[in-house]
């Protein structure tokens, strides 16, 4: 068996192995009013994070990468880490993970040129956007120029597409529904949106059903709770338009 997964998470490397600083963040947002407000309210959700820590498997690096070997991972996009993180993964594994960028849309022609550069100098092959972090949905013309410079470097862009559990923004930012004006508008974007667009599973299989270049990835959902609309949408019509991903640790 041989798997790409779409969303894994990797072990945090060590604070002196050399690991490059932080990659540079989005826009500060205010703080919170009161504990438990904004993106803390995941702590409360899911209540296995509930301590804010690290959710990364507490495991060595070159063992994360065995056991990916083990079980048949033979490419794997890391989620929880930063860009200058995944730069170093990507020099030191080149042919194990996929280099995503997250970049927000509120950076403006500084996140495009940080995207082109990681993609040109770091060997990067994909965009990531999260309308969950950004608080603007995919389809606000600020996420334009990064769209733009994707489809021009030819590289795919993964989208945020479910409903999100921050008590401070709108709970329906990563509809369905924005992904299709972005398909609309760039064609020729490889789009792949993530999170089975829960719960909007169905608008999800329709928006991927009517564009040719949007797929969907399973991250964050086990396959025993994976709506029946969208189990059938694998087996049959849609069985090459959904990608696996577990988003897991």
């Amino acid at each position: 068996m041989r798997v790409i997964d779409m969303e894994c998470s990797v072990p945090k490397r060590a604070a002196d192995d050399g690991a490059a600083p932080a990659a540079t963040p989005a826009p500060a947002t205010p703080a919170p009013e009161r504990p438990g407000y904004g993106m803390a309210n995941y702590g409360r959700i899911f209540r296995s994070r509930k301590d804010g820590g690290d959710a990364r498997p507490a495991t060595e690096l070159s063992a994360y990468v065995e056991m990916l070997e083990r079980v048949g991972i033979v490419r794997a996009v890391p989620f929880g880490t930063t860009n200058d993180e995944l730069s170093e993964l990507l020099r030191d594994y080149p042919d194990r993970f996929i280099g995503l960028a997250r970049i927000s849309g509120l950076l403006g022609m500084r996140g495009v040129r940080e995207l082109e550069r990681r993609v040109r100098e770091e060997k990067f092959q994909a965009l990531g956007v999260s309308a969950l972090v950004d608080g603007i949905p995919a389809s606000d013309r600020r996420y334009y120029p990064l769209y733009a410079k994707a489809a021009e470097l030819d590289i795919p862009v993964r989208i945020y597409s479910s409903m999100n559990y921050a008590n401070d923004r709108p709970y329906d930012l990563g509809h369905p529904r924005h992904l299709d004006q972005v398909a609309i508008d760039f064609p020729d974007l490889v789009v792949v949106c993530g999170h089975i667009g829960y719960p909007w599973t169905e608008e999800m299989i329709a928006v991927a059903w009517k564009h040719r270049n949007v797929w969907i990835d399973t991250s964050a959902h086990v396959p025993k709770h994976y709506p029946p609309a969208f189990v059938h949408f694998m087996k049959t019509f849609g069985k090459d338009k959904v990608c696996f991903a577990t988003d897991s640790t």
